[in-house]
């Protein structure tokens, strides 16, 4: 074996197992440090946050605001003003943030109160998590296609999820039909 084959073999295992992904639900010291560090990095990236970021077939998108991420826009807003977060402040946006995770969600339809009764549930094996918060946009906004985007907010509680579940978000309308799926995998964010 060369050298630098067996240097590169000691490498990896001085460095140890992958890390599991997972979605940092209740960040401690380290995962806080490691949010506003990726922020304050990000003014330079246009996709800094693609693995919060979900599409369904039909078009709709979807933002999830784990805690983790709710860190990292704050870091990212305050280094383009070219100023760092205050001490205490990471403190206080995750008591805002409430121990739960929001969904920014961009839905389609076709006309400009299509979404404003809109109830979402997130699955989770046989399990329906009931959001602690839904905020729906009562009048859509026209697109040039002839459709309307409603942007809605929904939180939904930390205490009921894993940061390793694959979820769906599933939006229904006030007949109980469901207009929207998604599939969220906690373990691909942070």
């Amino acid at each position: 074996m060369s050298a630098a084959r067996a240097g590169f073999l000691a490498a990896l295992l001085l460095l140890g197992p992958a890390p599991v992904r997972a979605a940092s639900l209740a960040p401690g010291a380290a995962e806080r440090a490691e949010a506003l560090r990726v922020g304050a990095r990000s003014v330079t990236q246009e996709t800094f946050d693609r693995e919060w970021r979900v599409r369904n077939a039909s078009g709709d998108r979807l933002t999830v605001i784990t805690p983790f991420h709710r860190l990292v826009l704050a870091a990212r807003h305050a280094a383009f003003k070219n100023e760092k977060l205050k001490p205490g402040e990471p403190d206080r946006i995750l008591r805002e943030q409430g121990e739960r995770v929001v969904i920014w969600a961009s839905l389609h339809g076709p006309r400009p109160d299509f979404a404003r009764y809109y109830a979402p549930r997130l699955v989770a094996g046989d399990r329906e998590i009931e959001p602690s918060f839904v905020q729906n946009e009562r009048t859509a906004m026209r697109q040039d296609t002839g459709r309307y985007l409603a942007r809605s907010v929904y939180g939904f509680p930390v205490r009921d999820l894993d940061g390793k579940s694959r979820l769906e978000l599933v939006i229904r309308d006030p007949d109980g039909r469901d207009v929207g799926r998604f599939t969220i995998d906690l373990a691909a964010m942070r």
